[in-house]
């Protein structure tokens, strides 16, 4: 198999679509292919990206895009006891939350682009961003407190699973911009970013140098 993402310093479809290859213990090779070049623009680049999206997953003569057909599609190769939990309580809160992570949360992803390079430290959330953060915050607890607390391990659902990998770019996020949260949030949060797979990513977001000039730099310079 073959995955193919964008630029790991902003790109977090490409961050969900490489945890999950990860998550499926399937071996793969990655090529990245730089956004905002002008042979992304062009889409002269975008020639094994069916939708002219990353990332994309080649299984042989297959392709598989968009981050959560992703996931089901390397569920259904590698085990779906890898990424769902095995309980149907369990899994069915888990399903949700990964499609409402998947379809929502608009201002955060727009206000709050993910981006690995940098801090912003005086960065002032809107209050569209706040109700996202607080929403991503109470789908947290709820998990943590039916299920993740069951299990000496610090994600979601016991095991590193669908939804840790859905909302990795948000930790991401709130580590990014200072985003205020629970203290418990944040101890899920530093958990994720010393996960050695995000160490992984996140090492190599830090040395790119790929151009990228697409978002702008919100709240002012960064730290």
């Amino acid at each position: 198999m073959k995955l193919i993402i964008g630029n790991r310093a902003y790109s977090s479809w490409s961050l969900r679509g490489w945890l999950a290859a990860k998550l499926s213990g399937l071996p793969f090779t990655c090529e990245v292919v730089a956004m905002d070049t002008p042979e992304w623009i062009s889409g002269a680049a975008k020639a094994d990206m069916p939708s002219g999206r990353v990332p994309v997953l080649w299984d042989h003569a297959t392709p598989v895009w968009d981050s959560l057909a992703i996931i089901l599609w390397l569920a259904d190769k590698g085990g779906h006891d890898r990424f769902w939990p095995r309980e149907l309580p369990d899994r069915a809160l888990c399903y949700a939350m990964v499609a409402e992570m998947h379809s929502g949360f608009g201002p955060l992803r727009a206000g709050c682009p993910m981006n690995l390079k940098e801090r912003f430290p005086a960065f002032a959330p809107t209050p569209e961003i706040t109700a996202d953060v607080a929403r991503v915050e109470a789908l947290w607890t709820e998990a943590r407190t039916r299920f993740g607390s069951q299990s000496d391990l610090p994600w979601l659902f016991g095991p590193f699973s669908a939804a840790d990998v859905m909302f990795a770019p948000v930790v991401t996020r709130i580590d990014t911009y200072g985003l205020k949260v629970s203290a418990e949030a944040r101890a899920y949060v530093d958990a994720v970013l010393a996960h050695p797979w995000m160490a992984e990513w996140i090492a190599a977001a830090k040395v790119e140098t790929y151009p990228f000039d697409r978002y702008p730099i919100p709240g002012g310079v960064p730290a």
